[in-house]
């Protein structure tokens, strides 16, 4: 069977995914300072002239890995809303989603190190800031349309919770990456339930 030829445009699209795959693994596993052009390009099959075609530098590349990273979880709480249910299958499938996102969630070195970059960094912090504020707005959207999907009355605004549950959810995951024994999966559940009572 004749294999496909791939358009110019499928090409480049696809060595642009291998290139964030490899930038991804690089630096969760090295960091982004340890991590060079050339080491990305070595570990996907191409050349440094094939990164530069596809990206400015290592914080555009580490700003398209978190705007994926932040695409995926927006389309899973997404999903938890359309799928609909009682108050308590909600909750539940909302307590489920982030114990695996912490359990799975091997991305967050990557949101670690771009908090520190921001710090340092005013043009990356307003990049970087602009996904910060996009999914405080979609949690806040999420936390509202339960809410009003039963009628029932929040104990803080909906922009406060979000607030608080992101942030929640970056303390509990930073603790967890530094030290998983402190952090059980089943204190997590106890976390987590008490944020979304009943």
């Amino acid at each position: 069977m004749k294999r496909e030829r791939l358009t110019r445009a499928q090409r480049k699209e696809q060595t642009r995914e291998h290139l964030l795959e490899a930038a991804r693994t690089m630096f969760v596993k090295k960091g982004l300072a340890a991590t060079s052009v050339e080491d990305i390009a070595r570990a996907a099959g191409y050349t440094r002239g094939a990164f530069y075609s596809n990206f400015d530098g290592k914080p555009e590349l580490l700003l398209e890995l978190l705007r994926l990273d932040h695409d995926g979880a927006q389309a899973k709480l997404r999903a938890i809303l359309e799928d609909g249910g009682a108050h308590e299958q909600m909750k539940a499938r909302s307590i489920a989603y982030y114990k695996q996102y912490f359990q799975d969630c091997d991305s967050f070195p990557l949101w670690i190190e771009a908090t520190l970059i921001a710090c340092r960094d005013t043009a990356f912090q307003e990049l970087f800031n602009a996904f910060r504020h996009e999914k405080l707005k979609r949690v806040s959207a999420y936390i509202r349309a339960i809410a009003e999907r039963d009628a029932s009355r929040l104990p803080l605004q909906a922009d406060a919770l979000a607030l608080g549950l992101v942030g929640l959810c970056d303390g509990v995951q930073l603790f967890r990456t530094c030290d998983p024994q402190m952090v059980s999966d089943e204190m997590i559940q106890t976390v987590l339930a008490g944020f979304f009572p009943a």
